[in-house]
């Protein structure tokens, strides 16, 4: 199956750049055309931008590691979130906080924070306070859930970034620069691809590219983890199949210490002379009448 389809790509308006006297001179290679004063991106280099992007994501996350998505412009914001939360990553969609990925040790604490005055509000603390201070602390944790409640439980730095619009979240990317931290972000006309790891050249002011873009990204993400899925499966089944060898193997060993006791049961047991003669009823181990056999 196709990561991307041209048909998509068109629907989506994902082709239509930026006025032409906005435009950085280094996306020049990403630029198909000129129609009515706006660049036209050449979207057969956006197939193959979007098929990189896809597969360094799955590799990541098929790494065990994890990837961020910021956007933050209004366009954005829910695409970003609902595509997130779909693939159960983390995301950052109202604002990008200075030293997010670079002070993370400081933006921990925020988190601890949040996650405590979550619990005060669950656990009945709130009861004992004043009016004023359920509304303070309540004001307190509205701010840190809009700008952290989606990396709340983010323990590491993310594996990879994918950013829309890196004019906008130029801090996010220099950050990332500075961690070492791949970025796969979408470029407009007006952008530059420069430091960039795997940018798409595309519309990144559309809401259904935005959209699309986020969506094959998150495909990406849902697809290395059934692989991974997948992968524990296989596993588990040649586990059992091992396990069922060894109780075939204890069965068939059971087998034979049960006929050794038989035949050894028969020869010192057995004082009757005739052979063929019924067993009686009566004889063998003892049994408790009263007893269901069988039931726990």
């Amino acid at each position: 199956m196709a990561v991307v389809t041209m048909k998509s790509l068109l629907e989506s308006g994902v082709h239509f750049g930026h006025q032409v006297k906005r435009w950085d001179p280094r996306m020049k290679k990403y630029i198909f055309a000129e129609r009515n004063g706006i660049h036209i991106i050449d979207l057969q280099k956006t197939i193959q931008a979007i098929k990189d992007a896809y597969e360094a994501v799955r590799k990541t996350i098929a790494a065990g590691k994890t990837i961020m998505f910021v956007g933050t412009k209004k366009q954005a914001q829910q695409a970003i979130q609902k595509e997130a939360e779909r693939c159960g990553m983390f995301y950052v969609n109202n604002r990008w906080l200075g030293g997010m990925l670079t002070n993370f040790v400081t933006i921990k604490k925020s988190l601890l924070r949040l996650k405590k005055l979550e619990k005060m509000e669950v656990d009945g603390t709130f009861e004992n306070l004043t009016k004023k201070e359920i509304a303070s602390l309540g004001k307190e944790r509205s701010k840190l859930q809009k700008n952290l409640g989606g990396i709340k439980e983010m323990k590491e730095l993310p594996g990879i970034l994918f950013i829309i619009d890196t004019r906008k979240e130029a801090i996010a990317v220099a950050e990332a620069k500075r961690q070492g931290i791949p970025i796969a972000a979408v470029v407009d006309t007006n952008c530059n691809p420069e430091g960039i790891d795997y940018p798409i050249p595309g519309n990144d002011d559309a809401i259904r590219a935005i959209t699309l873009f986020t969506q094959i990204i998150a495909n990406a993400v849902v697809e290395a983890d059934n692989e991974v899925g997948l992968k524990i499966i296989e596993t588990l089944g040649e586990d059992d199949e091992d396990l069922e060898n060894m109780m075939n193997s204890d069965i068939s060993i059971k087998e034979e210490d049960r006929e050794i006791d038989i035949e050894s049961y028969s020869s010192g047991g057995n004082t009757n002379s005739n052979t063929n003669a019924p067993a009686d009823e009566d004889d063998g181990l003892p049994v408790d009448v009263d007893k269901v056999y069988g039931e726990e």
